[in-house]
């Protein structure tokens, strides 16, 4: 049986009627029976958090994967209406029974966080004693196309050196695949920037210079603000590390804004717990300054054109959400999808 949806599409702001087959979507409506499953509301592709790591559980100062709680942590994303997730670094493998299953969100992984052996600390990172480009090729030819690099670690220790991060850049980009880099210092956002990386993540240090290059090189930014906003007002103390970290998310914020004005994609990641909070990284993209529209398509059809998943097209896959008014003027009803649809079943 196909399903039939009427709203108004977005973003393009059309009412239309659209009837999902299996996992794809036409705007031609099919011989046979149809249940209709939305009359009215907003039409959104299903919703994307680009920056999430479930399964880490940390017990006596040690991280492992857990499999039974990245099976909890994606039905939380699911349940909240988030259909697809990328993974910039996981301490384990997808299990092979939720990787396709009917109700688990779309999932792309990096692999492993890969770490320069230079970093000061890097557990739980993988730390890579000897070639660091091998490795990140490897990474990403093994997984969905990507490989995680730990740019940098502490405010004060060295980044990855340029040099170096440039060869992982072009050895992976080689191979067609693409690189997800950590930053939180001002030389290892610099770094990342110049390398032409195809996403920064955090960007907390970020150089104002740093800006154009992003836009010149097309690198997009994933400046998890839920995360900082989280642990910076903990950040008390009168330490180094203490006003680095303060400072630094209120450069994060200033860089967000001036990063989207000069054509920078920045998209929508959380980074964090609760998971299925991506209608909160939101929130804090229109507080950092960005139009609401561009911040409710960080999370929906901007996330889903840079991990190749498309939007409400003829042909596209089958992930919406149906939301009561319009999420561009009213972005709090992320939080509470009416419908569901993931992967052309209705999952609420």
């Amino acid at each position: 049986m196909a399903f039939h949806l009427r709203g108004t599409v977005l973003p393009d702001g059309v009412v239309r009627d659209l009837w999902i087959l299996g996992d794809r979507i036409t705007f031609e409506r099919p011989s046979g029976a149809v249940e209709t499953v939305a009359d009215g509301g907003f039409l959104l592709p299903g919703l994307v958090d680009v920056h999430t790591h479930p399964g880490v559980r940390d017990e006596d100062g040690a991280s492992s994967f857990d499999a039974g709680l990245f099976a909890e942590q994606i039905a939380a994303h699911r349940d909240a209406g988030t259909t697809a997730l990328r993974f910039p670094g996981l301490l384990g493998e997808i299990p092979a029974e939720l990787r396709d299953a009917p109700g688990s969100p779309r999932m792309i992984t990096a692999g492993r966080w890969l770490a320069w052996a230079g970093l000061s600390r890097s557990a739980p990172f993988h730390t890579v004693a000897e070639d660091l480009v091998a490795a990140a090729v490897a990474e990403a030819k093994a997984h969905d196309g990507w490989c995680k690099l730990m740019g940098d670690w502490d405010f004060e220790a060295a980044a990855v050196p340029y040099a170096l991060l440039r060869e992982v850049v072009d050895g992976v980009h080689a191979v067609g695949a693409r690189v997800a880099v950590h930053c939180q210092s001002a030389e290892g956002v610099l770094h990342a920037a110049r390398a032409g990386v195809d996403s920064i993540e955090h960007g907390m240090g970020m150089p104002e210079e740093c800006v154009g290059i992003m836009a010149a090189h097309g690198t997009t930014f994933v400046p998890t603000l839920t995360a900082f906003a989280g642990s910076a007002p903990r950040r008390t103390g009168d330490t180094p590390r203490d006003r680095l970290w303060r400072e630094g998310h209120r450069t994060l914020i200033r860089r967000v804004c001036e990063a989207y004005d000069a054509g920078v994609t920045v998209l929508a990641g959380t980074d964090s717990a609760p998971f299925g909070n991506v209608a909160g990284e939101v929130g804090h993209l229109i507080a950092a300054g960005l139009p609401a529209e561009a911040a409710v398509g960080a999370a929906s059809w901007s996330a889903r054109a840079f991990l190749g998943l498309g939007g409400l097209t003829e042909g596209g896959l089958a992930d919406v959400t149906v939301h009561d008014a319009d999420p561009r003027r009213e972005p709090g009803v992320l939080r509470h999808p009416r419908r569901i649809v993931l992967r052309g079943r209705v999952v609420r």
